[in-house]
């Protein structure tokens, strides 16, 4: 069902709960909704339980600075609802206590059924996010109150590694939208190294391994909090040599990840990715990432997961990434088109954003969609397209009128996250879908393309900097009407959006 807050408020009797042994993101998530719900007039408490109270220096800083209620405890009296934060309910890191009725509330993967009152989002980087989100839907707007915006900050910084781990533009939203008190910030960050920590950070480093052909290096750190590994990767990323970089560390439960890059030929984000791919999941942004390889799907691909093995299998991981990934910069780029085949756009319906209508021309703006932020200069005849899948890509006036026609009908979007607009001057946020239009794709040039069989990276004419990825299975195009115009098309988009041309 499609949960809103309001939905608890015809109960009275509430107790929130997090995981055993809560981290800031468990913390800020639960805060936030017993500050609303009792902002409703409900009788609430948020507990948590497990072994011991809360020990971390930060986590108490961050209770104690913000005020957070969460209660240690081992019983309770059974209330009407019981609302789980940042977990499931019955999950093994979780205490069980019974309830008249059970709600969840949480960003990690499905463990078991969920009742019917339930919101999981698990390609969303902190439960910090969802509450943020469901505020919003009921008009809460998370500022108002200095210390909940300041924890759901927090628990979003610290689930996802400092922000290098977000991927969902959801978690990009909080972190640009929500307002913090600067001072508390900088404690937690500065009380999160044990000296314990800070010696596994010594001893990782001592055992660095390089490649010297492709410039990067890779560590692995005994078990340690996730943000250590960051730490580690900050520091090892500053070596002379090292351009991209890997730390990871075996744990009972998987292989966490953390990734650096400096350049831009590798998007730390997408090698997390493909590292964890199949095994897990990783994501980020271009210079810093995350991810964890599990250990049970590991063991179903038959990967034994002891050191000598997991050692192996990501310097293996490492390596094949480089050796696989062709890099194309369109600019200088001249595709042999005799070796591509001809296509033309099927005339399907897509919409259209005119640039003009929100942004003033000479300005600049980031393009926040599910693939990616994208940087546009705005000029006075920029149109932006949002194509079948929802994606989004930029298209100048010559183009559209060569390539699209409009219609009267209105625009329905097809995509789960409507795009939204940064103006990089005054960092307002923006929709697009108030202003997008339908229009039909009519080119009569059409497209050269091929069939991808390795990875390729292609910096556009429009962006220079950040790259498109295509991976086998997807297509490489070349515009017919413009052989300078290379781009990535993702293979589902393909089939949808062009058929062979007659020629």
């Amino acid at each position: 069902m499609a949960l809103s807050l309001s939905d608890f408020t015809k109960f009275n009797n509430i107790v929130v709960q997090c995981h055993d042994n809560p981290d800031a993101d468990a913390l800020a998530s639960g805060y936030a909704l017993t500050t609303y719900l009792k902002s409703q007039g409900k009788d609430v408490r948020f507990v948590y339980g497990g072994k011991f109270p809360i020990q971390k220096a930060n986590l108490l800083l961050m209770t104690e600075r913000l005020e957070i209620p969460a209660e240690y405890v081992t019983s309770i009296d059974k209330p009407e609802l019981l609302i789980t934060v940042d977990c499931q309910y019955k999950e093994s890191n979780v205490t069980y206590f019974e309830a008249d009725n059970i709600a969840v509330i949480d960003h990690h993967q499905v463990s078991s059924e969920l009742p019917a009152m339930s919101d999981v989002r698990s390609a969303y980087g902190s439960c910090s996010t969802i509450l943020y989100e469901l505020l919003q839907k009921e008009n809460v707007d998370i500022n108002s109150d200095i210390n909940v915006s300041t924890a759901l900050y927090y628990g979003l910084m610290t689930d996802t590694g400092g922000f290098a781990e977000i991927s969902h533009p959801a978690d990009k939203d909080l972190r640009d939208f929500a307002k913090f008190k600067i001072d508390d910030i900088l404690m937690f960050k500065n009380s999160n190294l044990s000296r314990e920590e800070l010696s596994i950070a010594g001893d990782a480093l001592n055992g660095a391994r390089y490649d010297d052909e492709y410039r990067y290096g890779i560590i692995e750190a005994a078990p340690c909090d996730p943000n250590i590994l960051g730490i580690i990767s900050d520091m090892f990323l500053e070596v002379s040599g090292v351009d991209t970089c890997l730390v990871y560390s075996i744990l009972p439960f998987g292989v966490k990840l953390s990734v650096r890059s400096c350049i831009k030929e590798v998007r730390a984000g997408e090698l997390a990715a493909y590292l964890a791919e199949g095994m897990g999941g990783g994501g980020g942004h271009m210079y810093k990432a995350g991810g964890l390889l599990k250990k049970d799907l590991m063991e179903k691909a038959n990967i034994p997961y002891e050191k000598e093995s997991l050692d192996k299998y990501i310097d293996d991981r490492m390596s094949q990434y480089f050796k696989d990934s062709e890099i194309i910069y369109a600019s200088n780029h001249h595709e042999d088109i005799s070796q591509m085949s001809h296509y033309v756009k099927n005339p399907v319906s897509v919409g259209y954003v005119e640039a003009s209508k929100f942004a003033k021309p000479g300005g600049k703006i980031t393009v926040r969609t599910l693939e990616g932020d994208v940087d546009v200069d705005v000029e006075e005849d920029l149109y932006i397209i949002i194509g079948v899948e929802g994606e989004i890509y930029p298209c100048t006036g010559e183009r559209f009128k060569r390539s699209y026609k409009k219609l009267s009908d209105p625009y329905v979007y097809p995509g789960d996250y409507p795009p939204t607009v940064i103006d990089m001057e005054d960092g307002a946020r923006i929709s697009l879908l108030p202003f997008a239009k339908s229009c039909l794709s009519c080119s009569s040039s059409g497209v050269y393309a091929r069939e991808l069989t390795n990875r390729v990276k292609v910096f556009t004419a429009w962006d220079e900097h950040k790259y498109y990825l295509g991976t086998p299975g997807d297509y490489l195009a070349v515009r017919a009407d413009d052989t300078s115009d290379v781009y990535v098309i993702n293979r589902e988009i393909f089939y949808k959006t062009y058929a062979p041309a007659e020629d």
